[in-house]
């Protein structure tokens, strides 16, 4: 099958699962199915899929995370004052290396509006829809939401990466108060020894919290650097850590922080 037949294929294959959404034609331009493809994707509640279906769609995501391109941890550059930390602006989910980090919400099942920008939507979007079916029967064998500050593992499916590690940030509704940087410490300190326990050697994380959780940038930046430097002052087996950001100013701080 072509990558065409293939986006086709699980277009229609989703939209006789989700019936609610079969009048929906079908674009002819290759960026618009797969925006409609994606769609579905984040809609999809976390049903079992077919055999037939994962194989289509595992083809479909891992030839798509080919052409957009693979970054390889272990190129990345080491700052100088610590060998093991790498700082990088880009795409998380186009980094090969054994874990990246998720900013997820509560529930632990992704991101549900429709080609939302968030960073949950994306991993989601490019793992395949194995990731919601298996963050569902971990929240459902815990019988409650995620804390705050707590992590999960799963298998990171189509994306060049081995594992995502999912953390709930702190939501900042009002004044930063010392209870929100403890949450976020207390984050960045979850997914370090969940890597770890997990024979993690390279990790990428995300600015946790800062985007629609609106945690303040600068002090973020501060509590990442901090957790991370503490926890490889104790901790050897984890040999990278990547300070993924996206924006000019994250760069900007985490620079100045690093170096």
């Amino acid at each position: 099958m072509t990558q065409e037949e293939r986006r086709i294929y699980l277009i229609q294959a989703l939209q006789h699962e989700l019936p609610q959404y079969g009048q929906i034609p079908i674009p002819a331009g290759k960026e618009e199915q797969w925006r409609l493809l994606r769609s579905l994707f984040n809609v999809r509640p976390p049903y079992p899929a077919s055999a037939d279906f994962l194989r289509i769609q595992d083809e479909y995501l891992t030839e798509m995370i080919q052409e957009r391109g693979i970054v390889e941890a272990e190129d990345l550059q080491r700052t100088k004052n610590n060998a093991n930390i790498s700082l990088w602006q880009g795409d998380i989910t186009t980094l090969r290396c054994d874990a990246i980090v998720n900013a997820a919400n509560s529930a632990l099942l992704g991101c549900w509006q429709p080609c939302h920008s968030c960073i949950d939507n994306m991993i989601h979007s490019l793992s395949g829809v194995q990731l919601r079916i298996r963050c569902s029967e971990i929240m459902e064998a815990q019988g409650h939401e995620e804390e705050t500050g707590n992590a999960k593992i799963t298998p990171a499916y189509n994306l060049p990466c081995k594992y995502v590690l999912h953390t709930v940030g702190p939501i900042i509704l009002g004044p930063l108060r010392r209870k929100d940087c403890d949450l976020l410490a207390g984050c960045y300190r979850s997914c370090l020894e969940l890597a770890a326990e997990n024979g993690v050697q390279s990790i990428a994380f995300c600015c946790i919290s800062t985007g629609v959780f609106h945690f303040p940038q600068e002090k973020a930046a501060e509590i990442a650097v901090e957790e991370v430097r503490d926890f490889l002052k104790t901790d050897s087996s984890i040999r990278q850590v990547i300070f993924n950001v996206f924006t000019d100013k994250d760069l900007s701080i985490y620079r100045r922080l690093l170096e």
